[in-house]
């Protein structure tokens, strides 16, 4: 009988499972954006934009269990493009960043949506950071052969990715609720031109290293 418990497999999934965590907790494009828009926008704008992110994390991920490092040796074109649009979207979040800083904006400018934007807007939004950021892929490619070694069960497959969701979930979604409670919103808000000056240098660095990385 085949077996398709994860267990003999845990050692493994532990590491990719801790690896993951460190991933989506440190300071990022999509971690900031949910951050902001809960500052400006309140919880129900933050889970909105954090279901998007995990959203297209996570498709990142079932394209990346099911061979997608095959296919990037095969259109490797598709990915400079990718990686190239990314670094312009940086450069962008840090120019905004950068004015609203000068100007003294009340409003965190990281990813700024208008109020009238729909939570079907801001899920879209959310899942855009993840599907049009080449680190996410080569971040799953490197975290599935932590946590999938070849000739693993199926059971392992189903645990790993299911783990990551769970993680995931809990961390973005912390963030969003974290920074869209009252206390929160006004330390963000008093320091907010320190902050966003921050926010402006570290996506300008993160731009300039997506598009200089060998990816």
């Amino acid at each position: 009988m085949l077996d398709l418990t994860p267990t003999p497999y845990l050692p493994q999934l532990l590491v990719a499972w801790t690896a993951y965590i460190i991933a989506v907790a440190s300071p990022g494009p999509a971690v900031l954006a949910i951050i902001a828009t809960s500052v400006s926008r309140g919880r129900s704008a933050g889970l909105a934009l954090a279901f998007g992110v995990l959203s297209g994390s996570y498709t990142w991920a079932m394209l990346t269990a099911s061979g997608l490092s095959a296919l990037i040796r095969t259109y490797g074109h598709a990915i400079i493009v990718l990686k190239i649009a990314g670094a312009c979207y940086l450069f962008w979040l840090a120019y905004n960043a950068l004015r609203a800083a000068m100007q003294g904006d009340a409003q965190p400018s990281a990813l700024r949506v208008p109020p009238t934007s729909s939570l079907k807007k801001l899920y879209l939004k959310g899942l855009g950071i993840h599907l049009t950021n080449p680190k996410a892929i080569f971040a799953w490619i490197m975290l599935v052969s932590l946590g999938m070694p070849e000739g693993a069960p199926v059971g392992v497959t189903a645990a790993f990715i299911g783990g990551c969701m769970l993680i995931g979930l809990v961390i973005f979604c912390g963030f969003a609720i974290v920074f869209s409670l009252a206390p929160v919103h006004r330390a963000y808000l008093k320091s907010r031109r320190i902050i966003e000056s921050l926010m402006a240098g570290f996506f300008a660095f993160a731009g300039f290293k997506l598009l200089t990385a060998r990816l």
